[in-house]
């Protein structure tokens, strides 16, 4: 996975490096650099944004930071036993999984750890700054894949974890991705902070299945002006991910994305509820189940049932994969704030920006388009929302 010396590299520094998510993302860089998979799911290697200017895969080098001590190697092992990725791969990249590994610090904040929440923050940013400066990064994204965390309790309450490596993120002047319901950018004392920073961020929750189809389901009811009286949901799940969202606060966090999709295609929420169960026999395999009722023409009772099963790890890694190299072009074109034409990747988007699936996915391919005309020699400093309402290059 090694680079020309001759092209910029760019550091995706992962929050969770050695979580399921974290581990597909760098074997699947690698294999997919190597020729041994095509790069299935990605967006950004389609032909609309050919001409983006983004990074390529292969000078993307990889770090991150984990309270977890075993290796990438080994973790890609148990996640090829698990079915998650193809057998012989995670074997083909040793090298680079190794490299990236050797490349994680110890995150926080640990049980007994005495340091303040300013005194992590500085570590944080200063572990970011030492990996771009000794890997002679021209830039690096913070991208979080950790396992998601309670909500905070409010004004006076301790920064939720995901909050300090978003602070640490800016301090170390890196744009952030928030992959999961965690609070991160969301925070107060974060989103003042990032407003000064004139940093471009994104997030939040990434839209992988059961809201991915919602994002497609709503607008088709309301477009074709049909009543939606109830949407409940089951999602099944094992690994981490459902050992966290056993936690009833965890996956209120996480339930909430999936609520403002329906409330934003549909004008309103409909009565029923998501629930998550954790069945720790799945794995890194979910079950997501939808039971839809609505109103056809003279008040006719229909019902619509999904079914989604899919694995985790290898829905959201294309994605973060897309998230790191937009972001990264969108730092490098100047571009500060919300990255709201990014709402296609997200539950729970920043920034402004229309809900429905297909509506994201122009409004990306336009921002896409907008990246590759940006002039690399007098970019100044732009919100997406001035290079949208202009549609202007940056």
């Amino acid at each position: 996975m090694s680079a020309s010396l001759s092209r910029p590299r760019v550091g995706v520094w992962l929050i969770g490096a050695r979580g399921s998510v974290a581990t597909t993302v760098v074997t699947g860089c690698a294999a997919v650099t190597a020729g041994l998979h095509p790069p299935t799911g990605m967006v950004t290697e389609t032909p609309a944004f050919t001409d983006s200017g983004l990074p390529a895969l292969s000078d993307l080098v990889f770090g991150g930071h984990d309270t977890l001590d075993c290796p990438l190697p080994k973790r890609a092992e148990t996640l090829t036993a698990g079915g998650v990725l193809p057998p012989g791969t995670a074997t083909a990249v040793t090298a680079e999984l190794a490299a990236a590994d050797r490349e994680i610090r110890p995150g926080g904040p640990a049980r007994g750890d005495t340091r303040s929440e300013t005194e992590l923050i500085t570590a944080f940013a200063d572990d970011i700054r030492d990996f771009v400066d000794r890997q002679a990064l021209e830039r690096a994204v913070v991208v979080n894949v950790a396992s998601t965390e309670p909500a905070s309790q409010g004004p006076g309450s301790p920064l939720p974890a995901s909050t300090l490596y978003a602070l640490a993120a800016l301090r170390a002047g890196c744009p952030y991705v928030n992959f999961t319901p965690s609070e991160g950018m969301h925070h107060p004392a974060a989103a003042r902070e990032a407003e000064r920073s004139g940093l471009p961020y994104a997030g939040r929750d990434g839209k992988t299945g059961q809201t991915l189809l919602r994002a497609v389901l709503g607008p088709m009811f309301a477009q074709r002006a049909l009543t939606v009286r109830a949407w409940s949901g089951t999602n099944l799940l094992g690994g981490g991910d459902g050992a966290a969202l056993a936690d009833p606060a965890a996956a209120a966090a996480k339930n909430a994305g999936k609520e403002r999709v329906l409330a934003d295609t549909l004008g309103a929420v409909p009565q029923g509820e998501a629930h998550i169960d954790d069945v720790p026999a799945l794995g890194d395999w979910k079950t997501a189940w939808d039971h839809i009722a609505f109103d056809g023409f003279l008040g006719t009772r229909m019902i619509l049932q999904t079914i989604w099963q899919g694995c985790d790890s290898a829905l959201a890694a294309p994605l973060v994969l897309d998230l790191a190299r937009l972001t990264a072009r969108a730092h490098e074109a100047g571009v500060s704030g919300p990255l709201g034409a990014l709402g296609f990747y997200f539950k729970d988007p920043v920034g402004e920006g229309p809900a429905g699936l297909s509506e994201q996915y122009e409004e990306l391919v336009r921002f896409g388009r907008s990246l590759g005309r940006a002039d690399g020699e007098d970019r100044g400093v732009r919100s997406v929302r001035d290079t949208e309402e202009t549609g202007e290059a940056l």
